[in-house]
């Protein structure tokens, strides 16, 4: 029996389309000694599979949601990164795995690509390339930076709160890292949202909606997320001994859930401390009464 013929470089193309979440590019290819007719030849026999201008899948595998994103950066150069969006996504800020893909390349960069929203950047040296299981993609500042040019305040500030959630990038880091970009778009928007004077961590959009309440009731601005022996509160007023925690339609509506909630708030007043609490509904639907419920609360506790 004779031995079977491996392609020069086969097991290296393997490694390295694992490595890519089964992708290669037919420059890599032709630089492991496989040539133009072996990739016709892979490609008539559905050994590879074309994804995008370039870039072929390798084997049988479907395309995951990381894979989109590594075909569209192998799709553009070695130098460019997954960003704006896509890398909000991709770091986890925000949901879901939106079309096109945005990327970002260096200026002198030319490349257009069906489905790939390429942006040209100055500014891609290595102190800005990352990596998010094995994807390249801009770091957590600059993904922030370029999310804001296009974000709605509401989605920016949940990115912002979450990248803080995930450690990826604290709010006082990221307000002295805007410094670094003076005049780059995005900046304005990301520096009203961290004003000193306005911005709270929050962990949900329940809570982004409440603390304008909270301010304009005369309190003023709140500890959040704080540990009060083994409970973490969604809002503590230290000075006051005031606590407020917003119920959420998907967290505290079990029975089990609703049981834990009132021990929550007889242990504060075990404390001295006033507990409030408001739902979901009344965050969102009736705003006046929240105003309106915490505006005598905030005098008294103030008074006393």
């Amino acid at each position: 029996m004779g031995t079977k013929k491996v392609q020069p470089g086969a097991g290296e193309i393997w490694r390295l389309a694992e490595r890519q979440h089964w992708l290669v590019t037919r420059a890599q290819l032709l630089g492991h000694g496989m040539s133009t007719e072996a990739i016709r030849h892979r490609l008539r026999t559905r050994r590879l599979h074309r994804v995008m201008r370039g870039v072929y899948l390798v084997g049988r595998r479907d395309l995951s949601v990381h894979g989109r994103w590594m075909a569209a950066v192998l799709a553009c150069g070695p130098e460019a990164l997954v960003s704006h969006r896509s890398a909000a996504e991709l770091w986890g800020m925000c949901a879901g795995a939106t079309m096109p893909v945005h990327v970002a390349v260096p200026v002198a960069t030319h490349r257009r690509r069906p489905r790939v929203h390429v942006h040209r950047k100055k500014d891609l040296g290595p102190g800005v390339r990352r990596e998010v299981r094995r994807v390249p993609v801009t770091d957590p500042v600059t993904t922030l930076v370029d999310f804001a040019t296009e974000a709605a305040a509401d989605d920016l500030e949940a990115a912002v709160n979450e990248a803080s959630h995930l450690d990826l990038v604290d709010p006082e880091t990221l307000r002295t890292a805007l410094d670094r970009y003076p005049t780059r778009p995005g900046i304005r928007p990301l520096r009203a949202l961290l004003d000193r004077d306005t911005f709270v961590l929050t962990q949900t959009k329940l809570e982004r909606h409440f603390v304008p309440l909270a301010l304009a009731a005369g309190l003023p601005l709140p500890e959040s997320q704080d540990w009060l022996g083994r409970n973490r509160v969604d809002f503590h007023w230290p000075s006051l001994g005031l606590v407020v925690e917003c119920d959420s339609l998907r967290y505290h509506r079990t029975p089990l859930k609703q049981a834990k909630d009132v021990r929550r708030d007889q242990a504060h007043t075990v404390a001295g401390r006033t507990p409030l609490r408001f739902t979901h509904f009344q965050i969102f639907h009736e705003p006046a009464y929240v105003e309106s419920t915490l505006r005598p609360v905030a005098a008294r506790l103030t008074r006393a």
